[in-house]
């Protein structure tokens, strides 16, 4: 989850975002996030958290294994029976097989592509990626949208934030930094984990709270000056990111420390679970979109080996996150979605991997007031491709702006002043209202 750079085949790195290193930058950045409060909100404060399961995770290894199916394309997993008649998951999914009445599990969503970047693009907006670069005017992801339709839940607090960093596409694209994620950087499961944006080492809270100091601290952010665009001046999304800073309303959010020992357990102590963990606090604290990043599923070689590596750990997580939801009352205002940018091949390759598969994906959603305890669609005898309830990603999209209260077919206007629908054609995935 805390890699800065993909670790994909294709190569590319997804750094391309202003990174933030000290207060001054992060309290800037807040700032311009913060513009995003001026703009009109849906009246329900929900909510959703975003798991990035970056790389493409293996359907057959997650939600819809095969058990009956010859070894090449089952895998050398077993499977586990759910709370759901007949329903079974990957035997590395035990925690969450036991809270399958809070679940919803989509195994039909499928698309063109078995590439990376316009994958995952696909995946966070809607629309294919054009181009390996893109340009100007690509579609922003829905964590921005959310940022700019919606604004936060609470006064002070971004919109959207990402965990430990911005997704491959997270990006705002033409609506401008002011829309892009706050990221928090490091490593959750730390025991030195903090955000380092909400604070100026040597600088006192009183003495930010002069004109003198703020000056001070300033002109230590030249360097990040120089290379940012647009920063804004001091105005009063300025000042509300300054409160923001000197007071305790961030720093209570992104204290690890404040959580219990035995909830900090029950999410695993590692840094998905503790990522996840985070990403319940920041909803609590009134963020509107999070995301969190969780890398390291592009098995093409050795899945058996790096899926009991990262299966459990993630396992454990989602599960605690959704009975924490469902146990402070929270679910049918916080929306859990978990989705790769594509599946993995039905058949297990010659280096006991597998390989990109754009045919068929596996869905996990929970809360958001959801008929869970439910699958949707199906798949193949041998999960090559959906025989029932095909759905999109965009689908997926349109269930998560519909939370949000965002109409799908709204338009924002890009670069060249044209109007851009927020999904085309989108469609609702029936089953789950």
């Amino acid at each position: 989850m805390t890699g800065c750079k993909s670790t994909f085949c294709d190569g590319l790195t997804r750094r391309d975002c202003i990174r933030v290193g000290s207060l001054g930058i992060g309290s800037l950045t807040l700032a311009s996030l913060l513009q995003q409060r001026s703009l009109a909100k849906s009246p329900a404060k929900t909510s959703v958290i975003f798991l990035e399961l970056a790389g493409g995770p293996s359907q057959f290894e997650t939600y819809d294994p095969k058990p009956e199916a010859p070894i090449e394309y089952r895998g050398m997993f077993g499977s586990v029976g759910t709370t759901l008649t007949g329903v079974r998951f990957c035997d590395l999914m035990q925690e969450q097989a036991k809270i399958t009445d809070k679940l919803a599990i989509v195994r039909s969503v499928e698309h063109a592509s078995s590439s990376h970047d316009p994958s995952s693009h696909l995946t966070q907006t809607g629309y294919y990626k054009q181009g390996r670069k893109g340009g100007p005017n690509e579609m922003p992801c829905v964590g921005s949208v959310a940022a700019k339709l919606r604004g936060s839940n609470t006064p002070g607090v971004p919109s959207y934030v990402a965990i430990p960093n911005v997704m491959r596409n997270g990006k705002a694209s033409f609506l401008g930094n002011a829309y892009a994620p706050f990221e928090t950087g490091g490593d959750p499961n730390l025991r030195d984990f903090r955000i380092r944006n909400l604070s100026v080492d040597g600088v006192s809270v009183p003495r930010m709270k002069n004109r003198q100091g703020l000056l001070q601290a300033l002109d230590s952010w030249r360097t990040f000056r120089d290379r940012a665009n647009d920063i804004t001046a001091i105005d009063e999304f300025t000042q509300q990111a300054f409160e923001l800073t000197t007071s305790s309303r961030a720093q209570n959010a992104f204290n690890m420390d404040a959580e219990p020992d035995d909830v900090r357990d029950r999410y695993g102590r590692t840094s998905v679970g503790q990522g996840i963990l985070l990403s319940r606090r920041l909803i609590e604290a009134g963020v509107t979109f999070v995301s969190v990043r969780v890398t390291g599923w592009d098995d093409h070689k050795q899945i058996e080996k790096r899926m009991n590596e990262k299966g459990p750990g993630f396992d454990r997580g989602v599960a605690a996150l959704v009975d924490d939801l469902y146990d402070r009352g929270m679910s049918d205002d916080v929306m859990v979605v978990a989705m790769g940018e594509f599946g993995r091949t039905p058949r297990v390759n010659k280096d006991a991997g597998r390989d990109h598969w754009g045919a068929v994906m596996s869905v996990m959603l929970s809360g958001g007031g959801l008929r869970v305890g439910q699958i949707v669609g199906n798949t193949t005898p041998t999960g090559d491709r959906p025989s029932e309830a095909p759905y999109r990603p965009e689908d997926v999209l349109a269930m998560i702006y519909r939370h949000l209260g965002i109409d799908p077919s709204t338009t924002i206007t890009d670069h060249a002043g044209r109007p851009r629908y927020l999904l085309e054609n989108p469609r609702l995935i029936t089953e789950l209202l």
